[in-house]
């Protein structure tokens, strides 16, 4: 689907919506997208209420209840660039179907892509990450809760186990743009 897209993806204006688990690097991959675009960039983690924040530091999952508000608040922030005839890219997990949805849903002209990435790596990204508020104890939640993409998605998935550099590289190839 992306290969036909990638005609008018090149030149359009868009949005680009980084998703995966936590620790997958939808935020370091995310910033070197928009980086090499010369695009915004947002992490969805800045969207949280501070209420979803202080949960997840005490180690409690979100429920889907946390989440709609959230996912409201990034589509809101998509919406905003989208008028305004900007690109950007942001990273957001989207672990389930229904909030890939959400955020697609009305958008012709925003593009997902999923960073797939193997539980045991991603145990070990996290147990070198420090100082974020979403802790390792939480990632057994991430894949409990996560709803792989499916082949009737518009969702592309890319595999997460290189270089940030390279699984950037990878995306724009992938969707067609021009780095300019």
């Amino acid at each position: 689907m992306f290969a036909r897209l990638a005609g008018w993806l090149g030149s359009a204006r868009m949005i680009v919506v980084i998703a995966g688990v936590a620790g997958s690097g939808k935020t370091t991959v995310g910033k070197l997208v928009a980086a090499r675009l010369g695009w915004e960039f947002a992490d969805g983690d800045a969207f949280h209420s501070a209420s979803n924040v202080e949960k997840m530091r005490a180690g409690l999952p979100l429920t889907d209840a946390d989440r709609w508000p959230w996912l409201a608040a990034i589509a809101s922030w998509m919406d905003e660039r989208i008028a305004a005839g900007l690109s950007a890219v942001v990273a957001c997990s989207a672990l389930k179907r229904r909030y890939r949805d959400q955020l697609l849903s009305g958008r012709a002209n925003t593009a997902m892509v999923f960073l797939v990435i193997s539980h045991a790596q991603d145990e070990r990204r996290m147990a070198a990450r420090r100082g974020h508020f979403f802790g390792q104890g939480l990632l057994d939640s991430q894949f409990a809760e996560l709803e792989p993409p499916s082949a009737d998605e518009r969702v592309l998935q890319i595999a997460a186990d290189g270089p940030a550099g390279e699984v950037a590289i990878e995306i724009i190839k992938s969707l067609g743009l021009d780095p300019g």
